[in-house]
């Protein structure tokens, strides 16, 4: 008799598969067996929150597969990834196994309550010993090692992780359910909530408020350029500093923007005329300085990363990453914690000696603490499980070769000694004004080496207190103060994980729900609220503020992190949530006003009615146009996001369009006569 082995995904099983060999059967379940409906609610508000959970009706080829195993198998061990998920799934896996009676002989799931007994949620984790054999191992990364390591350390299934779960899935069932049709009356029909989605659409809404009600100013900037070759900037005016910090208060934080005294051109001109052709030089300061590589990654981390350096979205480099780690090249991608295993440091450790030299490496080892807030320590952050496989074949795509190499980099840079540079500060006067100049030259490069970052030398000619410089001539420049910037995936993803908002597993499905559901849309790689966004955000926060808040929203992903720990019961979190959460929908129904979408106009008239203006409205697949005369008058037109630029072969507007996975492209205005396209604007 074989030993049955359950994973989540195919690939992951294939790999483990190659592992273990024959005495194994290696089954995956293809993510959640187990679910609540996806038709209706599920959760009984009326009887303490029963939860009522079906088996996916796609999933009766997996569970019948399953069970044919779990029927001839020795022992079972459910290996499903190391977090709630994954102890949820592992649970549910061990219920349809139990209760498998329910599985009739052609694998058809009964269309009955029979498999959604919520009661069996309190079915104790020790029944698992007691049935079948079944334990639950866990491990971190994809290596034969680590299996094995797992296969001699089985457990029970933690209850309270998956109660963890089960809080959150029902919690965020509930305000979804309950939002929706609150929606629908007060907004839109098919609108739809959520309770972190919805925050995070707050954020980018506010954040659109304050950049609107942003003033821009005009400012000037004084510089002397030095006749030995480098550029001194004015700083001082009679020992006061010429630069002025400005702070605005912002949704989720602080915007610090500066500018100068100089507020008109006249006025800087003015000062340069007072200014000599001979700069003294007051101050030399040169200080040594050591520059420590950063941690490795965490998942947000990691996705802000790669949505800088790549232009990848959260999904993106979730998938690639998932990818990454189901062929056993890096350790699990879900994490908060920057912790690294013993193992895994000497591995690094004994790699740079060998291949840099001993000087490239650190004297000690070099230990993170975890700042994110309930970060788990028992996880790792993510890391390479090969320390000597930096080149890879055909183990990988481009795309996984390139997030597996950044990884990889980070990782083993942490136990490499920190780069020493040396800075240098001139400080100079002419006249009234004080100019400073710096530079920095690299002494030692250090963790630089692994990591390959740039580092360009900025030199100064050797000077001394007392020496009397030639300027060649003095340059203004005209700047303007710029209003905080729209959120991008890496700034959105670091100001949810700022706040305590969402975990690593969901920061990408926030992401993609809000552009999905069409209350955000991307303009050059920044979000922007829709005015669909705009207005079920006005409506939200006018009716629900507290649900929608920054600290509440915080203060339940806290107790969810209570319940993981087993220090407080699901249900109660509920029941302190629903009392207040109830009133408030049934406030926003009875009383809460209408919210009107502003849609955005044209700048034409209907070439229809002669009356009303074209608008832009959004309909379920993207934007149209129309007249706003609608329903009276009925004229729709596709609506051709302009370019600013000519078709390059025919000389129409271009225009940017969609594919259909949603990916922006440019294209002519005259399609299909002309079929130009480009990725890139030319």
């Amino acid at each position: 008799m074989k030993k049955l082995l359950v994973v989540e995904s195919p690939t992951k099983a294939r790999t483990i598969g190659r592992y273990l060999g024959k005495d194994f059967a290696v089954v995956a379940t293809v993510g959640h067996l187990r679910d609540l409906p996806k038709s209706k609610m599920g959760v009984d508000l009326d009887k303490d929150f029963e939860v009522e959970y079906v088996v996916d009706e796609e999933k009766k080829k997996v569970v019948g597969e399953l069970t044919k195993a779990a029927a001839g198998a020795k022992e079972i061990l459910l290996a499903t990834d190391p977090d709630r998920e994954g102890e949820a799934i592992a649970y549910h896996v061990f219920w349809i196994l139990k209760n498998s009676k329910y599985i009739n002989s052609n694998n058809q799931i009964p269309k009955t309550k029979q498999i959604s007994n919520s009661k069996s949620q309190k079915t104790n984790s020790k029944d698992l010993g007691a049935w079948k054999n079944v334990s639950r191992i866990t491990f971190h990364e994809i290596t034969r090692e680590a299996v094995e390591e797992a296969m001699k350390k089985p457990r029970e299934i933690d209850m309270n992780l998956v109660d963890a779960q089960q809080g959150r899935r029902v919690l965020d069932r509930v305000v979804g359910y309950s939002l929706s049709p609150v929606l629908w009356k007060k907004v839109r029909r098919g609108l739809s909530a959520g309770r972190v989605q919805s925050v995070a659409v707050r954020l980018i809404c506010e954040r659109e408020v304050e950049i609107e009600r942003f003033t821009k100013e005009k400012f000037y900037r004084i510089a002397g350029e030095m006749e030995k070759g480098f550029v001194a900037e004015l700083i001082k005016i009679e020992g006061k500093k010429v630069e002025v910090t400005s702070r605005i208060k912002l949704f989720d934080g602080n915007y610090s923007f500066t500018k100068t005294v100089f507020d008109s051109r006249e006025m800087a001109e003015k000062f340069v005329e007072g200014l000599g052709k001979e700069y003294r030089v007051i101050k030399v300061t040169a200080r040594e300085s050591k520059r420590v590589p950063v941690p490795a990654y965490t998942t947000s981390r990691l996705q802000q990363a790669a949505a800088r350096k790549m232009g990848w979205s959260g999904k993106q480099t979730m998938r690639v990453a998932q990818r990454l780690y189901e062929k056993g090249l890096i350790s699990y991608h879900r994490t908060d914690s920057v912790y690294l295993s013993d193992k895994a440091v000497a591995e690094f450790r004994e790699f740079i000696a060998k291949e840099y030299g001993k000087e490239y490496l650190a004297e000690k080892v070099r230990v993170y603490k975890n700042r994110t807030k309930n970060a788990q320590e028992a996880h790792e952050a993510i890391r390479p499980t090969r320390v000597e496989l930096v080149e890879l074949k055909e183990e990988v795509d481009s795309k996984e070769r390139k997030l597996y190499e950044m990884i990889w980099k980070r990782a083993v840079a942490t136990q490499a000694a920190a780069a020493k540079i040396m800075s240098t500060k001139v400080e100079m006067e002419n006249d009234k004004g004080e100019f400073w100049a710096s530079g920095v030259r690299m002494l030692f490069d250090g963790y630089l080496k692994i990591t390959r970052e740039k580092h360009e030398d900025q030199l100064l000619p050797e000077l001394k207190e007392g020496d009397v410089l030639t300027g060649r001539e003095v340059k203004i420049s005209e700047e303007e103060t710029n209003p905080p910037p729209r959120y991008t995936d890496a700034s959105l993803v670091s100001s949810l994980e700022k706040q305590g908002i969402g975990r690593p597993s969901t920061y990408a499905p926030i992401i993609s729900t809000i552009q999905l559901r069409q209350y955000v849309e991307r303009e050059e790689g920044k979000f922007k609220p829709t005015s669909l966004g705009k207005a079920a955000n006005e409506f939200l926060v006018k009716n629900f503020a507290e649900i929608l808040s920054l600290p509440f929203t915080a203060e339940m992903e806290e107790d969810l992190d209570e319940i993981a720990r087993g220090k407080l019961e699901w249900r109660k979190m509920m029941k302190k949530f629903y009392g207040g959460f109830k009133k408030e929908v049934d406030e926003a129904i009875k009383n809460g006003e209408r919210t009107k979408i502003e849609a955005e106009k044209v700048g034409e008239k209907c070439p229809e009615c002669k009356e009303g203006d074209l608008v832009i409205r959004l309909g379920r697949f993207g934007k149209f146009i129309s007249c706003s005369r609608f329903p009276e008058c009925k004229y729709t037109r596709a609506f051709k996001e302009m370019a600013g630029f000519k078709c390059p072969t025919c000389g129409a507007e271009g225009v940017v369009r969609k594919t259909k996975k949603g990916r922006k492209f440019f294209g002519c205005s005259n399609y299909p006569k002309c079929k130009w396209a480009a990725w890139k604007r030319p």
